[in-house]
């Protein structure tokens, strides 16, 4: 999945808040729809995201279980919150965790998994408005909440997190493993941006606690949306002005710095699992093997 290029989704916001409309795309013959729930789960069948059609003569369109994701290939393509039944014709259907699966799910349907377990997510925590506790309604073919006592318009959640390859003077990679990961998967650093804290800032005060290893530059590689729950990484290359690590803050069991032909050597041993290849945690480490991080 490239998530540098342009989105392959026409996310049809100029008119999904149109309640017409939104229900010729729901009784259009080549609907389909995406099952998800809102724990980051979707429907799994025949080794695949279970992707349906709405049907010939579908129920009324009720956008408070189906979202409009948007069109894929002039396809309209809706989230269904809800378990698919074997009235669908999918007995062995049932619902997996999408991250356990990410690196099984095809280039075309990545885009619509992330989007439609975001916007699951995030409808299954703002059943309330903030301000005032009042129930609230879904709106904009599932794009938005809104509050019918104060008139507040509620929009998805993203946390921005950066993510980042240290590499140092020899041209070698930093990796790390979390005290809850299996013992051979290892990756680049991570952390969530504070409030009041510029991008870059979060990376050097992340590598700065994580293993105190200081930086002299950190240029912007690209980005990519994580709905595990709802955070956008954004990824940097860094260059590492000392190698020398000291004690963490607990969030890193082990760190240790690669070559190019020690990573390869361990990855091809079974020594190390690396990021999954939909992921722009992947996208940094593919990009030093190859040479064309800065």
């Amino acid at each position: 999945m490239d998530w540098t290029a342009a989105n392959r989704i026409d996310l049809d916001v100029d008119r999904r808040g149109d309640a017409a409309w939104l229900t010729a795309q729901w009784q259009d013959p080549h609907a389909q729809t995406l099952w998800v729930d809102g724990h980051g789960h979707v429907g799994w069948a025949d080794g695949q995201v279970l992707v349906t059609p709405v049907g010939p003569r579908p129920e009324p369109y009720d956008q408070r279980h189906a979202y409009l994701l948007g069109h894929l290939d002039g396809v309209p393509v809706f989230a269904r919150v809800r378990v698919p039944t074997a009235e669908q014709g999918r007995e062995q259907c049932q619902m997996v965790s999408l991250r356990a699966v990410l690196d099984e799910v095809g280039d075309g349907l990545v885009g619509l998994a992330f989007e439609a377990a975001a916007l699951a997510a995030w409808h299954a925590s703002a059943g309330f408005c903030p301000v005032c506790g009042t129930p609230t309604q879904v709106a904009d073919g599932g794009h938005t909440r809104w509050c019918p006592h104060c008139a507040s318009e509620l929009f998805p959640r993203t946390d921005p997190a950066v993510i980042v390859a240290v590499i140092d003077a020899d041209g070698r990679l930093l990796l790390g493993r979390q005290p809850t990961w299996e013992r051979h998967r290892m990756s680049v650093l991570a952390g969530f941006v504070e409030a009041g804290e510029s991008a870059e800032q979060a990376v050097h005060r992340e590598i700065r606690e994580e293993v105190g290893v200081p930086l002299s530059d950190v240029p912007y590689v690209s980005s990519q949306p994580w709905p595990f729950p709802r955070s956008l990484m954004l990824a940097f290359s860094a260059h590492a002005a000392d190698t020398q690590m000291t004690g963490g803050d607990g969030e890193i069991a082990e760190a240790r710095w690669f070559t190019r032909g020690e990573l390869t050597a361990a990855v091809r041993d079974g020594d190390l699992t690396l990021p999954g290849h939909h992921t722009v945690a992947r996208h940094l480490v593919n990009g030093w093997l190859h040479g064309t991080l800065a």
